[in-house]
């Protein structure tokens, strides 16, 4: 292999070799042993002083077992529908909220892993923390401790935590699961619902018997229990006494004509007809003037014994004679007729059918008033029926919505309650597939440490040697000075070693 030097003149350099490799270790070789013997030191009295470790896992499943419902006002209905997958974003978001602060902060209180166990730089500079600075300091620490890693291809998240005490990393892998269960549950459903659907439960019951108070002290008030039941029954009431009005009208516009066609016929009827007739001569009446005659007869003949004919009481009596004689030729001319008559039996009859007509027209007259003033009063019952039907429609109505929403709100408080007793029995979408158990074996035990800190010192003393040998500026062999200066080298006399 060849290169142009500074001149120009070409520079040949040889193939590297594993003596060339292993060269710099052999020359730095206090160096070396040093660092390995130090390293190697270092680390078994770390060990020694840190002890054992010891590692606790715990592994969380993530599903969708558990389907809450939705938290709305709106009624919902519960869809079974197929699991899907859980994504990465969820798995990542589990593991988020293993290592937020508040549950950090929960298992640092409940393990007293802010309380000072031996020596400590932080409390050695600043030995007046307050209770805060120092949680606040071992939440930090404890973030940095717990391995939080998602296992590829599944839908599992482990988490390992390091101690040298095993009870304590046991203790802190089950604090963490404790305040993550809690906290998955606070943070995928909303806190207060149950507490809001139990008042407004109670509400809606509330204004529930208040609307059906009201219904029972309409019917009390108003004396109806069902207005629009009543109101049907006076409608047909309402039909029927229109039907009967109709009919008087009638009736009495028939007896109306019927009246006036009786007294038409009455106007060309007798009242009176004759039943029997007899005829005779008046015999009683000539008796009596043959009387009168006779006793005037009587009278002038004594007179005019007395007196001269033409005394006037002689004249007085001729006249008297002359006049009987002269009614006496007239009441033999006049017979006498006796005649029976009765009442006409059709007069009757119609006189009697008009005052029957008549009480009848007076009779359908009242019946059409009465009539009236029966459907008047029946109309003004329906109205007010009416207003009662649309008051006691809106207390139902207001009833029919107060019991949709306290039925509702009973049920969304019993699927909140469901959802509390499940939370409460820690059923949700993670569980916990693996608990943490209490480490028996160290992480590292002595024989692995030893391999551990060997393999590390070796690596460590052979990069310190090539190292010191980079920044090393001298010549070590006669090659290095050919190389690199391209003079030949005549003697080469090596460093001795005191």
């Amino acid at each position: 292999m060849t290169k142009t030097n500074g001149n120009g003149t070409p520079e040949t350099f040889k193939e590297i070799s594993i003596r060339d490799l292993i060269a710099p270790t052999f020359r730095r070789k206090r160096a070396v042993l040093l660092t390995f013997v130090g390293v190697f030191v270092l680390a078994v009295v770390g060990f020694a002083l840190m002890g054992y470790m010891y590692t606790s896992h715990m592994e969380i499943l993530v599903n969708r077992e558990r389907q809450d419902p939705m938290v709305t006002t709106e009624a919902t209905t519960q869809m079974i529908t197929n699991s899907t997958p859980v994504t990465e974003d969820e798995i990542n978001s589990e593991a988020e909220l293993l290592l937020s602060r508040d549950v950090l902060e929960q298992v640092v209180l409940e393990n007293g892993l802010f309380v000072p166990h031996g020596f400590s730089l932080s409390d050695f500079l600043e030995p007046n923390q307050s209770k805060e600075e120092r949680v606040a300091r071992a939440v930090k620490r404890l973030a940095k401790k717990i391995k939080v890693k998602p296992v590829p291809k599944t839908e599992l998240i482990d988490v390992q935590y390091s101690s040298s005490n095993p009870q304590l990393a046991h203790a802190v892998l089950k604090s963490l699961a404790d305040a993550y269960m809690v906290k998955h549950v606070s943070a995928h459903r909303p806190s207060g619902s149950f507490e809001f659907f139990e008042k407004q439960t109670q509400q809606y019951h509330d204004e529930l018997e208040a609307a059906e108070a009201k219904l029972r002290d309409f019917g009390k008030e108003f004396g109806v229990a069902a207005p629009d039941l009543e109101r049907t029954n006076l409608a047909q009431q309402v039909a029927l006494s229109t039907g009967i009005l109709h009919a008087a009208q009638q009736a009495a516009s028939a007896d109306e004509e019927r009246i006036r066609n009786d007294r038409q016929q009455m106007s060309s009827t007798p009242d009176r007809s004759a039943t029997a007739r007899a005829s005779a001569a008046a015999d009683l009446l000539l008796e009596n003037l043959n009387a009168t005659l006779l006793a005037a007869q009587a009278k002038r003949a004594a007179l005019a014994i007395k007196y001269d004919p033409s005394y006037p009481l002689v004249q007085e009596a001729d006249q008297e004679i002359s006049q009987a004689k002269a009614a006496i030729t007239e009441a033999e001319k006049t017979r006498y007729v006796t005649e029976t008559t009765d009442r006409d039996p059709t007069y009757e009859l119609i006189r009697e059918d008009i005052s029957k007509a008549q009480s009848d027209h007076a009779a359908q007259l009242a019946t059409a008033a009465a009539t009236e003033r029966s459907i008047s009063s029946i109309q003004a019952q329906m109205v007010d029926l009416d207003k009662k039907a649309l008051t006691q429609a809106d207390l139902q109505r207001d009833a029919r919505a107060d019991e949709t929403s306290y039925l509702l709100y009973l049920s969304k408080r019993e699927q909140e309650r469901t959802s509390d007793a499940l939370d409460m029995k820690r059923i949700a979408n993670v569980a916990i597939a693996i608990p943490p158990a209490i480490p028996v074996l160290p992480v590292i035990s002595w024989p692995m440490l030893i391999v551990v800190a060997l393999g590390g010192s070796l690596v460590l003393s052979i990069g310190m040697a090539y190292g010191l040998e980079y920044f090393d500026s001298s010549f070590h062999t006669p090659a290095q000075v050919v190389d690199m200066l391209g003079i030949p080298v005549v003697v080469a006399v090596p460093k001795k070693t005191a």
